[in-house]
């Protein structure tokens, strides 16, 4: 038996199996230059998936009733129970199958005691704080949106409330909802709205002495050190392109 392999002094030699070059794709780079970005975005490595689209936004204007559903028994039990509704109170919206009251930021708190305490509304729990940040669509561009469930009555409403960055101060909602501890400060932490009135209101996910807020829209997106790598993020533009 002859072995065919090539050999230098009974050293097998490598060699390029017959038939591996078949022309794949894969084996020739292609010729198109780098930095093109997703969506048809050409030349800049935006990698976001964002360039080239250009979202409109639509004001949010009060729903007109019958709203349907159960929410017209949601909005007239909260202005039966709350005398100051119509002073709170800046907007009802439906949409998609979704009721949230739009409440003056220095009212939150009365509102959410009375949708938690009063019989007939009963909304027990706060599922969510977070933070939603409207810039360039709302001069009050920082809201904060709470998700209440009713265990009772197995209701769900959205509340949200709307600061500005120079003035973003909210009543903390921590003595009537617990679980909205940790949220306000993650809520704060990221978007920089200051629940007056919060236990302990500190950064967990940032370093205490980082500067900024991530989650706003006007954060740098790139180039921000990381303290404890030594590493930096670059921008958009200046990231690999992937094709």
């Amino acid at each position: 038996m002859t072995d065919d392999k090539p050999t230098t002094g009974g050293v097998p030699v490598p060699v390029t199996p017959a038939g591996a070059t078949s022309g794949a794709p894969a084996e020739f780079p292609p010729a198109a230059p780098a930095g093109r970005g997703m969506f048809g975005n050409q030349g800049t490595g935006d990698v976001s998936g964002f360039g080239g689209l250009v979202r409109q936004h639509r004001a949010i204007e009060d729903s007109p009733r019958p709203y349907g559903g159960y929410f017209d028994e949601v909005r007239d039990a909260l202005e039966e129970a709350y005398p100051a509704f119509g002073e709170a109170i800046e907007k009802v919206v439906v949409d998609r199958g979704e009721l949230t009251l739009h409440i003056r930021p220095e009212r939150i708190a009365e509102v959410c005691q009375v949708m938690r305490d009063d019989p007939a509304l009963r909304f027990e729990l706060c599922s969510s704080v977070s933070g939603v940040d409207y810039l360039g669509a709302d001069a009050r561009r920082l809201h904060v949106v709470y998700q209440l469930t009713s265990m009772t009555y197995r209701r769900q409403v959205r509340l949200e409330a709307a600061v500005s960055v120079e003035e973003p101060h909210l009543p903390s909602v921590t003595a009537v909802y617990p679980t909205a501890d940790w949220q306000e400060r993650e809520t704060y932490d990221m978007f920089g709205v200051i629940f007056d009135g919060h236990p302990a209101l500190t950064r967990i996910l940032m370093p205490d002495d980082w500067e900024g807020h991530p989650q706003r829209k006007d954060y740098p997106l790139g180039g921000v050190p990381v303290e404890y790598k030594g590493a930096e993020i670059p921008p958009p533009d200046k990231r690999r392109s992937y094709q």
